[in-house]
């Protein structure tokens, strides 16, 4: 099994990895994640996340094949159009992300300019597809129940899972926006725990759990199974549900999930322009 070389990016405003990952046979990667950089209170955006990941890009002399996503993002924006614009490369995302646009193109009241078919990626992925990085394979695994969208990208020995899974000290993200489901999530976290147990697994988040001086980005399969404080062997799934349940009732909504879904759910577009050439988010008021 090919072992695709993989280098990490850290937001720590939203906690988040991007990740490139090259073939090591060739000049050819993926761009897995991004960041757009927002500043919340001021309204305005920023790409020096972005465009650390484009000077390593040409420090190194990497081609971009793909730039992909594993789900339509609740915490940070997605770069994804302005990668595209500097570097080339598809953009990619699960098929249920139809399902996503359909639920919040009704929650911001978009209107009938926002189509909710997914057309807004060169590429939707289901359950079993396969697609390559220069000379790498990689296949995908649907993995929902954080979102309906989510997908795992398994590259070689490498799994990038996005929110599925956190940290083993960390555990499993949260199953309680629109579309996800606990007993979901624990089927999905079980696709992911089948694979080998030397899998390398790469995270989309981290928030130091208590006790934790670093941030982590990397596990294993075999970690995971042994230590994940959620869904380690030998943890039920009514268990895990009523876990799960309970601590998302606890938690509050992420501060950038309103800015976040309406443009990640156009694949990193804003909306269009209003009347008189401004670009609005919308905030809408008690509806989550």
């Amino acid at each position: 099994m090919n072992s695709p070389q993989v280098q990490h990016f850290f937001d720590e405003p939203t906690n988040t990895f991007s990740y490139v990952v090259q073939d090591p046979d060739s000049r050819a990667c993926a761009i897995i994640d991004s960041v757009l950089d927002f500043d919340y209170a001021a309204g305005r955006t920023d790409v020096r996340s972005a465009d650390e990941i484009i000077r390593f890009i040409r420090d190194n002399q990497l081609e971009v094949e793909w730039i992909l996503e594993t789900h339509v993002h609740a915490d940070h924006l997605s770069a994804a159009p302005y990668l595209h614009e500097q570097l080339g490369g598809q953009t990619g995302i699960g098929h249920k992300i139809m399902e996503v646009q359909d639920i919040f193109g009704k929650a911001f009241n978009a209107g009938t300019e926002f189509a909710r078919d997914g057309s807004q990626f060169d590429r939707l992925f289901s359950e079993g597809d396969t697609f390559t990085i220069g000379n790498l394979e990689a296949s995908v695994l649907h993995t929902p129940g954080h979102t309906p969208a989510c997908l795992t990208y398994v590259i070689g020995d490498a799994a990038f899972v996005g929110d599925t899974l956190f940290a083993p000290d960390a555990g499993t993200a949260r199953c309680d926006f629109p579309g996800g489901d606990a007993h979901t999530m624990y089927h999905s976290v079980q696709k992911v725990l089948a694979l080998p147990p030397e899998t390398r697994i790469f995270l989309c988040h981290d928030y130091k759990a208590p006790g934790r001086d670093e941030f982590v980005h990397e596990t294993t399969v075999a970690e995971q199974r042994e230590r994940n404080i959620h869904v380690r062997e030998g943890i039920k799934e009514d268990e895990f549900v009523k876990m799960r349940t309970e601590r998302d009732a606890t938690l509050n909504m992420p501060r950038l999930i309103l800015p976040s879904v309406q443009v990640n759910m156009r694949a990193g577009e804003m909306p269009p322009a209003e009347d008189n050439g401004q670009v609005y988010l919308k905030v809408p008021v008690n509806r989550f």
